[in-house]
């Protein structure tokens, strides 16, 4: 872009990103974020006119202190990689973490009851919601623009990209054998072996290139391995470029749950240098208050990220591959194959009377457990009983409490009066009176941004097919909320820098809009990746049972960190108990100590109560 710019007239004066995009913005405006690829949180100051120009890549400015005249312009990359916070209680003021705009002193210390809500719910705080009341997030794909001397709070925020609609005008990335153009409606045609085969090529040629892309650095760079098929098939790529590339597996004594052996032998096949550390119970629970005081915003898998990355340091990398997004874009959760029958359940319950679908759902909660775990009996019987209590029946296969679970879990807590300061011009998000607010109505999370958020994503999704629906919704929900969030804060923690090669947009384009055919194959998990790869993905990685990298928490829960957690559960923090019902926070400690529900449950209010503790 920087030689494109020189032809146009540009003069630069150094070789940084931050002078590329302080003049991609004079050249094109708001429009520059189209042509940028990858990961990035920016703002650019645009004082042409007035007394002064300049570009902020510091951890937070405000918009007074830069001169009298002119706009701030913030943007984020399409997926939500990099975050960028905001708060317009006392001036225009921006960051990069929420504990940074804490800690300018312009915003109060107060829980967002609704955003707790949205934590139970999920496990995370949903997009574009903090657990901070006032404070918000610029949503991924969006950019915002600030006027000074505009009414205070009043933003203009555009969504400038789209997953639905993203790449259908690219005539090379979207053709298919049978010259469709890869959108929802052609799904239902027939998929022949060439456009399969055209598919896979495609993919591993764009998968290849932001390999190749990631690479770049002037600092060491190595590959989180697992024993998954992404994370296999980043270090299958990176060392075809780099010999020896470093890769990197956290084990564990727990055998159930190290994926090291795997790890390793693949390591070995791909000829890179390789990095095991063994991690214990003991050595969490000795570090667990500064992996929670790490944590930006809470989320019930933040922890690990925080273990992983800190070990991938202390290995001696700086920079870091990892596999995050492979399952979102290829259909590795079994969100993909659970939400078709989600959808039919909703679609039934929507033929039965209300009294009698509420005695069913009572009945499916309380003898479902038979036939399937607790939990997941909960989750379709909330789905039977009242579907739109969420945006979209995909919600309740994601769900951590079941919409009446944290009714109770809530229950009595004081409401927050309506907030004084709100955003405004938020694009389809919360009540339309005020611009919008993060004030809780008892018993609907409808007039909350997050519900807003939930239901525009579930709105780009329909206009997809069933299998690039699921994908759109986990890259807006799991993706952005958890993940990315996770990665970020936790891997900066230690000054290591995370990259995710599945989440270049390209390939994001390219793979949403294909035919859904092109993308399954009984028995194959991933079929389109590995066909793709096919060459380089061991078959014993490619074949076995699928297993989400997780720390042995169900163990170390019930061993070596139980006395802390059931003391931390034992004493809620003053900020959230005006939130969250001390008492019934600890029935769920109760109840897994019963077997009646996963660890899951009590560890999110574990570390939520934790986060409070040290940041409100």
């Amino acid at each position: 872009m920087q030689q494109q710019l020189k032809d146009r007239g540009h003069t630069f004066r150094t070789r940084s990103d931050s002078e590329v995009i302080a003049h991609a913005y004079e050249e094109w405006g708001a429009d520059c974020v189209t042509r940028f690829q990858g990961m990035f949180a920016l703002a650019v100051w645009d004082g042409r006119g007035a007394r002064q120009s300049a570009i902020s890549n510091q951890q937070s400015a405000t918009v007074r202190s830069l001169g009298e005249d002119g706009t701030l312009f913030l943007a984020r990359d399409r997926l939500g990689i990099k975050p960028l916070y905001y708060t317009a209680i006392s001036g225009f003021v921006f960051a990069s973490e929420v504990r940074t705009l804490l800690a300018s002193g312009v915003v109060p210390r107060k829980l967002s009851r609704a955003a707790v809500e949205s934590y139970l719910l999920f496990g995370s705080v949903s997009e574009p919601m903090t657990l901070v009341e006032g404070i918000y997030s610029l949503p991924p794909g969006h950019h915002m623009t600030v006027a000074v001397g505009a009414p205070p709070g009043s933003l203009n925020v555009q969504r400038y990209w789209n997953i639905a609609k993203s790449g259908r005008g690219d005539a090379e990335t979207r053709r298919t054998g049978d010259g469709q153009s890869g959108n929802g409606n052609s799904s239902t045609g027939h998929s022949s072996k060439a456009d399969s085969t055209h598919a896979a090529k495609r993919v591993r040629n764009l998968l290849e290139q932001s390999v190749r892309s990631h690479l770049i650095a002037d600092v060491p760079v190595g590959v989180f391995l697992s024993s998954g098929i992404d994370s296999t098939a980043l270090a299958a790529l990176a060392s075809r470029e780099v010999s020896g590339v470093h890769t990197f597996t956290v084990a564990f004594p727990e055998d159930k749950f190290s994926e090291a052996t795997i790890a390793r032998r693949t390591a070995e096949r791909l000829g890179t240098t390789h990095s095991e550390v063994m991690l214990s119970g003991d050595e969490t629970l000795a570090r667990l208050g500064a992996a929670v005081g790490a944590l930006d915003l809470p989320t019930m898998d933040g922890i690990n990220t925080y273990f992983v990355s800190a070990s991938a340091r202390a290995a001696g990398l700086k920079v870091a591959l990892s596999g995050l997004g492979g399952d979102e874009v290829f259909g590795g959760y079994k969100t993909f194959s659970r939400t078709p029958h989600y959808q039919r359940v909703a679609q039934a319950g929507k033929l039965v009377p209300a009294g009698l679908k509420s005695a069913m759902a009572a009945a499916l909660a309380e003898a479902g457990g038979r036939f399937l775990p607790g939990d997941a009996a909960r989750k379709i019987a909330a789905l039977w009983k009242d579907a739109n209590s969420l945006p979209d029946p995909y919600y309740f296969g994601r769900l951590l409490f079941t919409p009446a679970q944290v009714a109770t879990l809530m229950n009595g807590a004081r409401s927050n009066p309506p907030a004084t300061t709100t955003p405004t011009g938020l694009p389809g998000w919360g009540p339309r009176s005020a611009g919008g607010t993060d004030k809780m109505f008892r018993g609907s999370g409808r007039e909350s941004l997050w519900w807003g958020w939930l239901a525009e994503s579930s709105l780009l999704a329909r206009q997809l097919d069933s299998f690039a629906a699921v994908s759109c919704l986990e890259a807006q929900s799991y993706l952005v909320n958890t993940l990315l969030r996770d990665t970020d804060s936790m891997s900066m923690a230690h000054s290591l820098e995370v990259r995710v090669p599945f989440l270049d947009h390209p390939l994001v384009e390219f793979v949403t809009h294909l035919p859904e055919q092109v993308k399954l194959s009984r028995g194959t998990p991933k079929a389109l990746l590995v066909a793709a790869l096919e060459d380089v993905l061991p078959a014993e990685v490619v074949h076995q049972a699928k297993r989400g990298f997780t720390f042995p928490w169900e163990a170390w829960l019930r061993g070596p960190m139980r006395e802390s957690v059931e003391a931390g559960l034992s004493s809620i923090a003053p900020a959230l108990a005006e939130a969250l019902d001390g008492k019934q926070a600890y029935a769920i400690w109760q109840s897994y100590l019963n077997g009646k529900t996963t660890w899951s449950r009590p560890w999110s209010l574990f570390v939520l109560n934790e986060w409070v503790k040290k940041h409100l």
